[in-house]
């Protein structure tokens, strides 16, 4: 009896883990489905790191009970390579050549998003110039005293900087910059809808002999309100009660499946923009892209650009940092004719909610 009980619990859970592994593989591929045709199902793509535990837990389980199921875990992981090499890569450090330039990408939160400094933005600015930074897309780069803050840059060697207001109203002001060591030749919005304030530019730059475009992006939020954030934490906490837990989750479901179905349009926008230009020029685009790894956004701009972290990061690479919201939601993405190198997320960076994205890329490399 013992016996058959025990073959009848190891059949249920064999069961469970290949269960565990067919859905990890169908939301690690849910990022090839558009939002604007299926929005709450484009918002499964947060899910992988969790499944990715509950598979790691099964392997676990099996080599200390019953090591020769182990295949199921192992089988799973197998397939699930790709995503798991986007979202969690393990690349071997190579070092950069002298004259790659640097880049950093970082969202400052009109320089304000860690109380803690009371000089945002002069934090922000030291540490930029530390970095020795060539290229810095900021987004919400949202300075009232701007020419206060370009005379900031110019002294301390991003000599060309400029700004595009993407809002400006009683209700929401938002800006994307660029602060640069290299000539800005040309500059250009790209035209797409949204439903808040935010927005995609492109800055075409003299660099030596070479015109490079770089898009820096901020799109869609997911329109989260404080009291949003608080009660998704709850949720993971189990401090809510079951009936609550059902309304809350799909208020929140439905937000991000509205903020996907909007962003969808325009990373597509985006995307018509770089293929104009693509094989003409270098082309970098980075910036806030408001979603995380397994999602559409980062799919779609990756069919036609090299991403940089997949290709030369390492580990997963929260660069936002509020607590129950931590992914990378952040992305720096090169044409073929760029080399990336040593891409990481600066998590020593704290003073905005997300952490600066860097990169170096060498024009010409490849």
């Amino acid at each position: 009896m013992i016996k058959q009980l025990k073959k009848l619990t190891v059949q249920m859970l064999t069961g469970a883990n290949v269960a565990t592994v067919i859905v990890m593989l169908l939301v690690g591929f849910s990022d090839r489905i558009n939002p604007a045709d299926h929005p709450l199902v484009s918002t499964i793509g947060m899910a992988f790191p969790i499944l990715l535990l509950f598979n790691l837990g099964f392997l676990l389980f099996w080599l200390i009970f019953k090591w020769t199921r182990a295949w199921v875990p192992v089988v799973g992981f197998v397939l699930s390579y790709v995503p798991i090499s986007i979202y969690m890569p393990l690349n071997v450090s190579a070092s950069a050549p002298e004259d790659a330039l640097k880049l950093v990408s970082y969202n400052v939160c009109s320089f304000g998003g860690n109380f803690k400094y009371e000089q945002g933005f002069e934090k922000v600015r030291d540490y930029l110039i530390d970095e020795k930074a060539d290229i810095v897309c900021l987004q919400e780069d949202n300075d009232t005293w701007r020419r206060y803050c370009f005379k900031q840059f110019e002294e301390r060697g991003l000599v060309y900087n400029d700004t595009i207001e993407l809002c400006n109203s009683p209700q929401s002001f938002n800006c994307l910059g660029i602060h640069s060591k290299y000539p800005i030749i040309r500059r250009e919005r790209i035209d797409y809808a949204t439903v808040s304030n935010n927005g995609s530019a492109a800055w075409w730059l003299k660099v030596g002999e070479d015109t490079l475009i770089v898009v820096n992006n901020h799109y869609e939020s997911c329109h989260l309100n404080i009291e949003d954030r608080r009660q998704y934490r709850q949720i993971l906490k189990g401090e809510m009660a079951r009936d609550s837990v059902r309304a809350e989750s799909q208020l929140l479901m439905v937000k991000l499946a509205e903020a996907n179905a909007v962003r969808s349009g325009q990373i597509d926008a985006v995307c018509e923009y770089v293929e104009q230009y693509l094989g003409q020029y270098p082309i970098i685009v980075c910036g806030d892209f408001n979603d995380n790894p397994i999602s559409y956004s980062r799919h779609q701009m990756a069919k036609l650009l090299h991403d940089c972290f997949v290709e030369k990061g390492r580990g997963i690479g929260l660069s936002y940092n509020q607590k129950a919201f931590s992914f990378r939601i952040d992305h720096i993405f090169c044409s073929s004719d760029i080399t990336p190198y040593e891409c990481f997320v600066d998590s020593k960076m704290d003073a905005s909610d997300h952490y600066p994205m860097v990169c170096r890329l060498k024009i010409g490399g490849n």
